[in-house]
């Protein structure tokens, strides 16, 4: 994947959009992202460390590896063969002395190689017998793992940024780390409005079965996030947002985005872009140039103001309530402003071919499901706005502009970014 090449953008400084102007898709991805200050770093213990982000640089405390070390299990030798048995070498004892020439040590991968030594000859080419060892004189070096070789002492083995995994952390522990400087993951409360939605069972004709409730915690982990709250609105009475909102910081829920489905767009129904104006939030993003999630919104609460008890530096992100279309705007504008929160790099998108049938969007880019096939990826069926079907089963997003044909290469958004 990494030898696939990337959807260079240039998009404009994070201010407020002009009224009725939507913003390219890419570049809301791009504002989202820059708009945003990384939390304050801390340092945790190597097993709270996992999802999080690196706060500093992480170097190694010696050289890795440390010493040199046996690749393989057999005879670590010096001089031309037959070669004679001084002792054993096991991984945690070394053998204590230095080979002549002629000498060997029998020897276990990740064991110490002893002084002179000047090859590893690996056990099933050698032959043993009475004390003896015969085979092939190796190559000098051959077998043997050098002081350094992968990294001297205080060379940076990953950098600020990187968002912590399996590996990482296996590599801390090696370089001798027992804590690593983080950033926190940012706080996320979900606010689910709707009068029309049910929250479990089949819904009678008339009444929906919410599908945001279940999938957005999931997908704020997934994103690098923390659901701290996740709340049911009804649309009726008028004000019942803005209760909500308030009610995230009064029961102790503080967070640093609240999400809001549904109420974005500009129905009798929908309050959110009208608590927004009234709270004094600035706005970076207001309607987004693609389908669906046209109407997607990023703010930044203000303060004073009816918002501003979240304090400063907060964010609203308004998601349409199409399920899909939901997903969409998560992925463009939760998804940067959750990395730039976390002090990780906007993610680059690797360009693949997409194959099958989508409908454009004029002007704009149309969001859709692939899955991998072995020459790029193809479009998953079932992805208008209300339905999931596609993206359940879809393996990433691709993002396709007006140009696009079928096969034609476009950005893809993988599940990660």
């Amino acid at each position: 994947m990494s030898a696939v090449p990337t959807a260079a953008v240039t998009a404009p400084p994070p201010s407020t959009t002009e009224t009725g102007r939507a913003v390219p898709w890419a570049a809301a991805r791009m504002r989202a992202h820059r708009a945003a200050r990384p939390a304050p770093p801390r340092r945790v213990p190597l097993h709270d460390a996992a999802g999080l982000t690196l706060a500093g640089d992480l170097r190694s405390l010696r050289p890795q590896p440390a010493f040199d070390t046996a690749a393989m299990d057999g005879y670590t030798v010096s001089g031309p063969p037959p070669w004679t048995v001084r002792g054993t070498a096991c991984a945690g004892t070394a053998w204590q002395g230095v080979l002549g020439s002629g000498e060997c040590v029998r020897i276990s991968t990740g064991s110490l190689v002893p002084p002179g030594a000047d090859a590893v000859v690996p056990v099933e080419v050698a032959r043993s017998t009475g004390g003896r060892v015969f085979g092939t004189a190796p190559a000098e070096g051959r077998h043997i793992r050098r002081t350094g070789e992968d990294a001297a002492a205080g060379v940076c083995l990953a950098p600020a940024g990187t968002r912590i995994g399996p590996a990482l952390l296996g590599l801390a522990a090696a370089a001798g780390h027992d804590t690593l400087p983080v950033r926190p993951r940012p706080r996320v409360a979900v606010l689910v409005t709707g009068d029309e939605l049910d929250h479990s069972g089949v819904p009678e004709p008339g009444r929906v079965r919410d599908a945001l409730g279940p999938l957005l915690p999931s997908l704020v982990a997934e994103l690098g996030g923390e659901t701290v709250a996740l709340r049911h609105v009804p649309d009726h009475p008028h004000g019942e947002l803005a209760r909500a909102v308030r009610a995230v910081r009064a029961h102790g829920e503080a967070a640093d985005v609240v999400v809001v489905t549904g109420s974005t767009s500009v129905g009798a129904t929908d309050q959110l872009r009208g608590l927004l104006a009234d709270g004094g939030a600035r706005t970076v993003v207001d309607t987004v140039a693609c389908r669906p999630g046209h109407p997607m919104l990023l703010a930044e609460l203000a303060e004073p103001g009816e918002l501003g008890e979240l304090g400063s530096r907060r964010w609203v992100v308004g998601l349409p309530g199409n399920p899909y279309a939901a997903l969409v705007s998560a992925r463009t504008l939760l998804g940067p402003l959750l990395a730039g929160l976390s002090g990780r790099p906007l993610p680059r998108l690797p360009r693949l071919p997409v194959h099958g049938e989508a409908k454009g969007a004029p002007g704009g880019t149309r969001l859709v499901p692939v899955s991998w096939t072995d020459d790029g990826c193809r479009i998953a069926a079932g992805h208008r706005a209300a339905f999931l079907r596609g993206a359940a089963i879809g393996d990433a997003l691709a993002a396709l502009g007006p140009g696009w044909r079928d096969g034609s290469p476009a950005p893809v958004l993988l599940p990660w970014a």
